[in-house]
């Protein structure tokens, strides 16, 4: 038995066609980066993007923004900003003699959370609610966000002075952690004669509706997996959980999450059923940030250092592939 059907997710198919390709037209850094940006939003969960300034960050997110016509706000954390920059707060109105609460800049469909390593903890901690529920809860009253809601945020790397590493609590709430790196010579050259990524970004136009773009996020879970695929799956998951190599292995929330990330990257690659190829494309993006390398030195945090990826690397070697 199967999970899932084909009807659904072949519908689909065109529009997250036209997603992706409206976005690569803006990008021009590695396709994989584009690919992951669209499966976090088909899975509806939030990606974290880490790697130095000046690679693609922020455009990446700008440009998923305007393919799909939502409202996109940049937020700049810095060490001064608190949790009521992000979330909002509530001021009293000498006219009506009551609060009035005014929505912070969490309150949009996309998020671009820039530099989020910068704030305190206690800012970051902000968004934990906000990422896991959809809601914010500020006075005692809680609030629904929009839907689609998508955190993109970006970090510099841990050891770039002023940074405050993000704790395991807010690095599993994103369901891909992943590094951009440079474009390819021919990608960048193009960059270069076209007059830069903001002329890019001006001539993008929405190539997908609110309501394609909900049809798409519901075709997700009706993806088929095939039982032998979804038993691959869990062996992965449990090895990493018994392994000599991690401490800390996957969570239950994170196996969920590799799940459906499976499922929406067969939609991004242009099929209604998944494959071994699916789980392969997205494993390192959605699970090297959730496990915790045994100790050999100096403590780096949960999926920060090359140990981490260097196990799950081994386990996807290890493991048998479903035929």
């Amino acid at each position: 038995m199967s999970v899932g059907a084909t009807a659904a997710p072949a519908a689909a198919l065109p529009s997250v066609s036209r997603l992706v390709s409206a976005v690569r037209t803006v990008y021009r850094g590695p396709a994989v980066a584009v690919e992951h940006a669209v499966v976090c939003l088909l899975s509806r969960g939030h990606l974290l993007i880490e790697d130095v300034p000046g690679v693609g960050k922020t455009t990446l997110a700008l440009a998923l923004g305007k393919a799909l016509g939502l409202g996109v706000h940049r937020l700049q954390f810095t060490p001064d900003t608190l949790p009521s920059d992000i979330l909002g707060l509530t001021i009293f109105n000498q006219q009506t003699q009551g609060f009035d609460f005014h929505p912070g800049p969490v309150f949009t469909p996309i998020l671009v959370a820039d530099e989020i390593n910068r704030a305190t903890p206690k800012t970051q901690a902000a968004l934990l609610e906000a990422m896991n529920e959809r809601s914010v809860t500020v006075d005692g009253e809680t609030r629904p966000l929009p839907e689609p809601f998508l955190v993109l945020a970006t970090q510099n790397p841990i050891e770039y002075l002023g940074t405050y590493p993000l704790p395991e609590s807010q690095l599993d709430r994103f369901l891909m952690r992943i590094a951009l790196g440079y474009p390819a010579a021919e990608e960048e050259r193009r960059l270069l004669l076209s007059g830069g990524a903001d002329r890019a970004l001006a001539g993008v136009r929405p190539v997908l509706s609110l309501a394609e773009l909900r049809q798409a996020q519901e075709a997700v879970e009706a993806v088929t997996v095939a039982d032998k695929l979804l038993d691959y799956v869990m062996a992965l998951v449990q090895r990493t959980r018994s392994t000599r190599d991690l401490v800390l292995g996957v969570s239950p929330r994170g196996a969920q999450g590799f799940f459906r990330a499976v499922q929406a990257h067969a939609l991004v690659a242009g099929r209604p059923f998944a494959t071994p190829d699916d789980v392969k494309r997205v494993a390192p993006a959605v699970l090297a940030h959730r496990i915790l390398a045994s100790a050999t030195g100096r403590y780096e945090g949960t999926g920060a250092g090359r140990r981490e990826r260097e196990a799950l690397q081994k386990i996807l070697d290890e493991v048998a592939v479903p035929l």
